[in-house]
């Protein structure tokens, strides 16, 4: 895993830049008033979309493919457990999403309802944490877009180098086509998403369903399991392994609140963002549970051949195993290829997806004084941030290219493992900005007491727990892939 210096360079790099400009009393003042409207396009987005925008933008696809071999590593057979249990936090913060979301449906979400809550410096921290998550998973998205759209056309010898200029160049034609896709509207966008996320779901949903019956029949290769009840018990996995694997899994969880950071462009602002993200946790719980349990019964955890623990195959699993369980005859290839366009258009989505709540994020910063106020300009059409959107792309070209290079193309797996403190943090205090601002009113009603109080705070003690670890974890230079 990185080091500290790997993690915390995005967010520290900007402050420097702004902290002498902008000053705390300006942002507490701002946010004395009531909550502003940024100009975006209102009603925009239903439920469902505000589903597809959430689910999407975790990118099932590409956080399995680009995480699970890390969690077998760390955990073993008990995956399972991890994948189930780990939607615990999720869905316990999702409802600290909601309910502050009824109080204030802000765009800026945690930097905003944050900095009600503690104050100005709290929503500031909160605010840069989802900035520098999303700076840093886009340089993930960004290789794995840039290897697939050459694996798509049978280029292996460039898609399967990690270190080809060309995959570089790939990635950052992907990075704008992605931002240019958010700068012409939320609906545009919306639709994108649709087309994307039903071929995901489909092929997730044909590998797991084709991975059991091979399995069922003993086709499967050898060291493929049965699926055992043990594998779902989490006291079967030490504590520091099980935690391990759990702040993996933050990460393949993470992005359903983008369908509440939307909620100024969604029809009843003050309700269906807040269940759409309930929702996208509920949808993300049943995909993730089935497609980790076909595919280490089918794989097995070995680490030789497709097996999941194989370090050669950790940076993208689903591809090799694609190739085993379709096969090479018949319409085997064809599925194969259709696998490869699912991670691919995966990507596509989360990429969208991740400059959809960071460019509004630094949209509602701007506007309450916490940001250049040029990041607040709308357009005059679309109706979508400019300069927000803009400079998030380019930012995150700027990290993508030195950090690849650095890395030796790796950049994969010291970013994910990089982000898992990030979403902790901004998740976890939005969690327990939850319960201390409605504390006066936790005492009312039993329904209060349990979604304003009891369980977004354990949603938030669980995320913080799981940080802490993270960062001691990370501390140490010998956890490090790669820098």
């Amino acid at each position: 895993m990185p080091r500290p210096d790997a993690r915390i360079v995005a967010f520290a790099l900007i402050r420097r830049v702004i902290a002498g400009r902008l000053g705390m009393a300006a942002i507490e003042e701002a946010l004395q008033e009531q909550p502003l409207e940024k100009g975006l396009k209102s009603g925009a987005l239903g439920l469902i979309s505000s589903v597809v925008i959430g689910v999407a933008s975790t990118a099932p696809a590409y956080s399995l493919a680009a995480t699970l071999g890390f969690v077998v590593v760390a955990i073993g057979l008990q995956s399972p457990a991890v994948a189930i249990l780990a939607f615990v936090p999720m869905l316990l913060c999702s409802i600290g999403y909601s309910e502050m979301n009824k109080a204030d449906p802000d765009c800026g979400t945690t930097f905003t309802w944050a900095a009600r809550a503690f104050g100005p410096n709290a929503g500031w921290a909160g605010g840069w944490a989802i900035v520098a998550a999303d700076i840093l998973v886009m340089a993930s998205l960004a290789q794995v877009a840039g290897q697939y759209v050459f694996l798509l056309f049978n280029a292996d010898g460039i898609g399967t180098n990690p270190t080809s200029g060309w995959v570089l160049l790939a990635g950052v034609v992907w990075i704008i086509l992605m931002t240019t896709i958010c700068y012409v509207g939320i609906e545009v966008s919306a639709n994108f998403q649709k087309v994307l996320l039903t071929i995901e779901i489909v092929m997730l949903a044909v590998l797991s369903i084709t991975a059991l019956v091979k399995v069922g029949n003993g086709t499967a290769p050898p060291g493929y399991l049965h699926v055992s009840g043990s594998w779902f018990n989490p006291f079967n996995a030490s504590l520091s392994s099980f935690t391990a694997g759990l702040v993996l899994f933050l990460f393949i969880y993470w992005g359903w609140d983008t369908s509440v950071a939307v909620n100024e462009e969604t029809k009843d602002r003050t309700k269906t963002p807040g269940r759409a993200a309930i929702i996208s946790t509920v949808v993300l719980l049943v995909l993730y549970g089935l497609v980790t349990t076909s595919v280490q019964a089918y794989a097995g955890i070995g680490s030789k051949g497709i097996g999941l623990g194989n370090t050669s195959n950790q940076g993208d699993v689903l591809s090799v195993l694609g190739n085993s369980i379709f096969g090479s005859t018949g319409i085997g290839p064809t599925l194969s290829h259709l696998l490869i366009l699912m991670v691919l258009s995966s990507a596509a989505a989360s990429t969208q997806t991740t400059i959809l709540p960071t460019a509004r994020t630094t949209l509602s910063m701007a506007a309450y004084k916490a940001f250049p106020s040029a990041f607040a300009r709308i357009h005059p059409r679309f109706l979508t941030p400019t300069v927000s959107t803009i400079a998030m792309g380019l930012i995150s070209i700027a990290i993508y290219v030195p950090f690849n290079y650095a890395s030796g193309g790796l950049i994969i797996a010291d970013a994910v493992t990089a982000i898992g403190l990030y979403i902790a943090f901004y998740y976890g205090l939005t969690a327990f900005a939850c319960v201390w601002y409605y504390r006066k009113t936790l005492r009312e009603n039993a329904r209060n007491l349990w979604m304003r109080g009891i369980l977004p705070l354990l949603g938030g003690l669980i995320m913080y727990g799981a940080g802490i670890y993270s960062l001691q974890y990370d501390w140490v230079a010998s956890n490090s892939y790669t820098f």
